[in-house]
């Protein structure tokens, strides 16, 4: 008799002490329409269709992984048509309100390469009436057009600008946590210009140091006006880590910078 009672106190004891089931982890889709947690990147392939609604253009993509959809500032690009979409950005069941349809996924990006030069400027950004593609979409876009670098800009040389505070664009990169809320004077070679994106103009600038893909291109946002190609001096304050949400942060950019020729 006593075994057995020592047996059922063991069996309530196991019974008691039962583990409580794990709390199943959040849905990965998230929200609809919030942007896959996938870095932005390239994408290329034949178009197969075309929609307007503008200030977009989607296009139906045959890419070697399968057909796809992207979302690029309007253009004329004709079937049949290769493309490249940089600084892509997939989102999930994102409805476009003019084309009363909803895409499983759409990847918002610009266009590249040569097809870039007869692309419409990238459309504002939702806070400023972008329209269609409002929320998130439309800031992906956005962040897509100012991020996203040129394609080829063939070889940049120029001269170092003069004065105490004075930067490569190389330096300014390797030395960005002492330049942290500093002034610096840089002179360089617009290779890529977006004009009222979040209320401000983008450039991208390079001098000829530092390594492809890693420092030798400098983003700057300005209210000043460039064209692609023109020597620039800009001065302007380095920010570090600076994050504008979307995916798109800058481990260093030069804001409220002055453009000069």
């Amino acid at each position: 008799m006593h075994r057995l009672s020592v047996v059922l106190a063991v069996a309530l004891a196991v019974a008691g002490c039962k583990k409580k089931e794990p709390a199943p982890p959040p849905s990965a889709a998230g929200e609809a329409g919030a942007p896959a947690p996938v870095a932005a990147a390239s994408i290329k392939g034949k178009v197969l269709e075309r929609l307007d609604a503008p200030p977009y253009s989607y296009l139906r993509l045959q890419t070697p992984q399968g057909e796809t959809w992207a979302a690029v500032p309007k253009t004329e690009t004709a079937n049949g048509q290769e493309v490249t979409i940089a600084g892509a950005m997939p989102m999930t069941r994102f409805e476009s309100k003019t084309l009363k349809r909803k895409f499983d996924t759409v990847y918002f990006g610009t266009l590249g390469g040569a097809e870039a030069a007869a692309a419409q400027p990238a459309p504002p950004p939702p806070a400023m009436g972008g329209g269609e593609g409002m929320g998130q979409g439309g800031m992906v876009a956005q962040h897509a057009a100012a991020a996203a670098g040129p394609s080829d800009v063939g070889d940049v040389k120029v001269a170092k600008a003069s004065g105490a505070d004075a930067r490569t664009v190389a330096e300014i990169h390797a030395q960005r946590m002492a330049l942290k809320e500093k002034p610096v004077t840089l002179r360089g070679k617009v290779v890529k210009f977006n004009e009222g994106i979040m209320g401000r103009n983008w450039a991208h600038l390079r001098d000829g140091t530092g390594t492809a893909g890693k420092d030798n291109d400098l983003t700057v946002t300005t209210a000043d006006h460039a064209s692609v190609g023109d020597v620039v001096v800009v001065k302007g304050t380095v920010r570090i880590d600076k994050d504008f949400g979307s995916g798109y942060a800058y481990p260093v950019i030069v804001e409220d910078a002055k453009l000069s020729k």
